[in-house]
């Protein structure tokens, strides 16, 4: 679509759009000069509008050059150009949302220090955060268990959620959805998006503009699949998004995917999102945009597409488009969009070539693949990664590969029956249940023989369990933990749909959970409970042990609460291969729970299936998953509903009032919320003695002007490590061990460990935080191949110690530090603190072969240098071993992008040698933001700047 570089007047761009007895204000796509609009992705004409209206808007942040390049878009050869990006607003959750809040009170005051006014520090966009993250499977199993695990909620996270409280009232254009309401991008979906949005503008008119956001959680994708365009970020962006600053973009590579065919019978969505996951991993779409379209879009739900977009993070796109077309529509209305909104959407997106039909041309992708539907087949994805998916019936060879130890021969059997099931109900951290657990526990369903083992040659040692008054077998490849969670499947009616009926028909047929499965039930938004119970399906669910645990991502983020402790030795001491099995989008090893070595995503109505079967070496399409109370197995086909059945229940149960119910006071609290003490004033009143929340030292002796960046001169490596290390190794999200540096800590200032909480529930304490990196249970450092976790060599000494110690050491001595990576380092969630955590140990520089595009952003944003080696070495070639010092000169020399520096290496025999390595400081920005110690003190010093200048 290349051409001679158009003339483009933005302020021409205006013009007017009347729906009903409305008018609104727009800036016509055809107005940028682009020669064949009608083939333009729908992705990029949603940017290329943001760039035409706030060109116009004459703010100076956007200009005609940046228009024509996008205007200009070639798909085979998009070019070099970083393009300006304003989201229309931002959301966050609680984990990442803190830590923001914390950043924007720190700001406050560093302005105030500055001599400037504090109340610059603001929100210029409209920003939401909902309170999701924090809410642990401590009960379950109970009608209580919603009540009791979010009582134990407030009790972890009162100081948290008063500072929310106060930003909610000290800031503007802030609003926080309390906890117990439902999941971010569950509730951005039902509920917070426009897609169309109408605000006015400087002059006050009423202005029409596509919807688009950022948020500070890598699954705000999920928001594509209602023709949003929107991605996530790191906390560090979202900030400066909120002040005002531009996200910086390259020209997008934009990767067209045609879906023909439909679904058929037995595959569910969740089985198209791993298909597609799958292909689009192995494509490779890293840094690319992804753009769905064929006739097969007219066949997919709304919910089905969002479900995709979900999971762009774990395929590695930017973001994941599904274009505005009639199901979105539907959709709208079927969520309780008012008739206004749905008309505008409409009307708008016709009229500026942003609505897709059957007949829509077929735009020019710079890449492309395609899929037909009815390939799909039933199945899941792990052991330990979201895009290694296994058909249904490979499941247990599968398995038994990935952990072969310990099989033996073995005759085929049946397991004892089990006569009831055990809620555990306990602090956080995966401790012992507390006592007097046992008098929660819901009674059996009903009595049924014990599910079957799977028929094979070879089995794994059983191991016998007492617990209570009940004894059973526990082996490698039990299912310990089967949970309904995560916005990526509870925001789908069908597939919850399916799970409930899957359930009834278990119930009816004498089927129950076995003992050992710790089972759980959290859906992204109360709408969902309410058309199950409307249905008659939330009863079977409770009868088999899925009673509500709270509206949250528990499981999916490592929140799954503790085994109960027979269990747990038994795991332990035996070396078994415990399973988690959840309808979620992350499973890499360690996240879940610490003795679940083997996670597994799967539609919610196979979690139903694995919990009756409890275990995961199974193959479900030819084996029974149990046997009922008349002797006769009972195979998945008894249970699972056809697509009739299903569409039935959705078409006569879930209906707008359901939502539009649900939502009329998302933002109100319940008791205990509007309950919590506010600080007063416009600056948070910190206090010393928290051990969640402290003022961050990012700022201390920030001066208008930057001071030249220091040369990296004979720095140490803190950890060596290799391929897909993901954020949840860096900063791990989950519980404080007793004897880690975070935990002793925290007991030194004598809290308890019962009342440890999470890493991710103290990101706005940086004490806590520091001592975390790098904490995770899984971490392998090549500094100490024989150990795991979380530690490392103090070189030159040799000493082995916890990283954090060793990092506090190098601080001492004076000794900056780099870490040494493999493959896509940084992979998995959008989490700031892996990089300000390494940042505050000391860490100048990281070099990997290659980078997670937000993680990337997130280093140069918080000052640390990412370099990449040359295309070909990484450490093993270079003959690296983590034991030499680094020099890293030239870094206040005027760098331009992607620059090629030299790293000065000297091995402990003294010998000094050289490798070339590429600085991924990918744009004109990403430099400034590096040469000011990072994003946000660039940002600090803009407007305290323009402050001092009287603007």
């Amino acid at each position: 679509m290349s051409g001679p570089s158009p003339t483009v007047d933005p302020a021409a761009s205006r013009a007017t759009l009347r729906v009903r007895d409305r008018s609104y204000a727009y800036h016509r796509l055809d107005a940028a000069g682009v020669p064949d609009l009608a083939r333009l992705p729908f992705t990029v004409k949603i940017l290329l509008e943001n760039m035409l209206r706030h060109a116009a808007s004459g703010a100076g942040l956007v200009d005609a050059n940046d228009i024509r390049a996008l205007a200009t878009w070639d798909p085979a050869n998009p070019g070099e150009y970083e393009l300006p990006f304003m989201p229309a607003r931002v959301i966050l959750q609680d984990f990442t949302g803190v830590p923001c809040v914390v950043d924007l009170a720190a700001m406050r005051d560093a302005m105030a220090e500055m001599g400037g006014d504090p109340a610059r520090i603001n929100p210029l966009v409209p920003a939401d955060l909902v309170i999701d993250h924090s809410v642990q499977v401590d009960q379950y199993g109970t009608e209580a268990a919603f009540l009791i695990n979010v009582e134990r909620e407030y009790e972890r996270n009162g100081e948290r959620y008063a500072l929310l409280r106060w930003a909610q009232q000290g800031f503007r254009n802030f609003r926080v959805v309390p906890p117990g309401t439902g999941i971010v991008h569950q509730v951005n979906l039902e509920f917070l998006a426009d897609v169309i949005s109408a605000r006015p503008d400087a002059s006050g008119e009423l202005t029409a503009f596509p919807d688009t956001l950022v948020g500070t959680d890598s699954h705000t994708t999920m928001i594509n699949g209602l023709g949003v365009v929107g991605w996530g970020v790191g906390g560090i962006e979202a900030e400066a998004a909120l002040l005002g600053q531009p996200l910086y973009q390259p020209l997008p590579v934009v990767v067209g995917f045609r879906l023909d065919g439909e679904l058929p019978s037995g595959s569910t969505a969740t089985d198209l999102v791993l298909t597609v996951t799958e292909m689009l991993r192995k494509h490779g779409v890293v840094g690319k945009f992804v753009e769905f379209h064929g006739a097969g879009l007219s066949r997919l739900s709304v919910a089905d597409r969002a479900t995709i977009s979900n999971m762009s993070p774990e395929f590695g796109a930017t973001a994941t488009l599904f274009p505005i077309d009639d199901e979105t529509l539907r959709y709208l209305r079927m969520t309780g969009r008012s008739e206004e909104v749905v008309d505008r959407v409409e009307a708008y997106a016709k009229e500026q070539g942003l609505f897709r039909t059957d007949a829509s041309p077929e735009p020019a992708f710079s890449e492309s693949l395609s899929l037909d539907l009815g390939a799909v087949v039933p199945s899941v994805a792990g052991p330990r990664r979201p895009q290694d998916r296994v058909a249904l019936r490979d499941l247990r060879d599968n398995f038994r590969t990935a952990f072969a130890n310990g099989l033996v021969p073995a005759p085929d059997r049946v397991s004892e029956a089990s006569e009831e099931s055990f809620p555990a109900s306990d602090a956080p951290s995966h401790e012992a249940p507390a006592a007097g657990a046992d008098e929660a526990r819901k009674p059996a369903a009903a009595p049924v023989a014990a599910p079957v083992a799977a028929s094979a040659e070879l089995d794994y040692k059983p191991v016998q369990v007492q617990m209570d008054r009940e004894q059973f077998e526990l082996r490698s490849g039990s299912v310990l933990i089967a949970a309904i969670t995560s916005c990526t499947n509870t925001s789908n009616p069908s597939v919850m749909v399916a799970a409930g009926l899957v359930a009834q028909r278990a119930v009816e047929l004498g089927l129950r959970t076995p003992a050992w499965v710790k089972t759980s039930f959290a859906p992204g938004s109360r709408a969902v409970t309410d058309y199950l119970t409307d249905a008659g399906l939330m009863e079977p669910l409770e009868a088999l042990g899925f009673d509500l645990v709270g509206y949250g991502c528990t499981t999916c983020i490592g929140n799954s609460g503790p085994l109960a402790e027979p269990i747990a030795a038994a795991v332990e001491s035996n070396e078994l291969v415990g399973v988690a099995v959840l309808s979620g989008n992350r499973n890499f090893e360690g996240r879940i729970h610490p003795l679940a070595r083997a996670s597994y995503l799967a539609s919610p109505p196979l979690v139903v299936a694995f919990a009756l079967a409890g275990r995961i070496d199974i193959d479900l399409t030819n084996q029974p998953l149990g046997v009922g109370p008349d002797g006769n197995p009972v195979y998945l086909v008894d249970l699972w509903p056809s697509p009739e059945e299903i569409a039935d229940v959705v078409l006569r149960r879930v209906r707008s009032e359901v939502f539009t119910r649900n939502y009329a006071s998302v933002f109100d609290g319940d008791e205990r919320w509007t309950s919590l003490p506010v600080p007063p004033g416009d600056r948070y009143a910190w206090d010393a003695a928290s051990t969640y929340v402290a003022r961050p030292p990012f700022f201390e002796g920030i001066s208008l002007e930057p001071k030249p960046v220091p040369d990296v001169v004979d720095a140490r490596v803190l950890v060596m490590l290799g391929d897909s290390v993901t954020t949840d190794h860096i900063s791990p999200a989950g519980s404080i061990a007793r004897t880690s540096p975070a935990g002793e800590w925290l007991v030194e200032r004598g809290v308890d460990p019962r009342d440890f909480n999470s890493y991710g529930s103290r990101r706005g304490h940086h004490e806590v935080m520091a001592r975390g990196t790098f904490a995770n249970i899984r971490l392998r450092n090549l500094l100490t191949p024989d150990a795991e976790g979380n530690i490392t060599e103090h070189l030159p000494s040799g000493e082995r110690m916890s990283i954090f110690d060793a990092a506090a050491r190098y601080a001492a001595e004076r000794t900056p530090l780099v870490v040494l990576a493999g493959k896509e380092y940084g992979s998995g969630s959008s989490r700031d603190w892996a990089a300000k955590g390494p940042f505050l140990q000391g860490v100048r520089a990281v070099v990997a072969e290659s980078y997670e595009r937000i993680h990337r952003s997130n280093l140069v944003g918080m000052g640390i240098l990412p370099l990449q080696y040359m295309t070909g070495e990484n450490a093993t070639s270079l003959g690296l071993t983590g034991r030499e010092t680094f020099t890293i000169q030239g870094l206040s020399d005027n760098l331009r992008p992607r620059q090629e520096l030299t790293v000065a290496v000297r091995d402990e025999k003294g010998s000094e040698r050289q490798f070339r390595a590429v600085a991924r400081l990918d744009g004109e920005i990403d430099v400034r933001y590096f040469a000011n110690g990072g994003v946000l003190q660039t940002v600090l010093r803009r407007l305290a700047g323009s402050e001092a200048e009287g603007d």
